[in-house]
């Protein structure tokens, strides 16, 4: 059983990495890069203070 949950786990999570990857494609499409930097590098700062 516990087979069956990591490979739920695994899928969700890739099943969210690609929601994840797909709405950055979105936004990356809208932006220009330099104001696609700002949000990028802000995303990492709240990344790294919640480590």
């Amino acid at each position: 059983m516990a087979k069956k949950n990591s490979k739920e786990a695994k899928k969700n999570s890739e099943s969210l990495e690609q929601s994840l990857f797909k709405a950055a494609d979105k936004m990356r499409k809208n932006i220009d890069a330099a104001e696609y930097k700002h949000i990028a590098l802000g995303l990492l700062f709240l990344k790294y203070i919640s480590d």
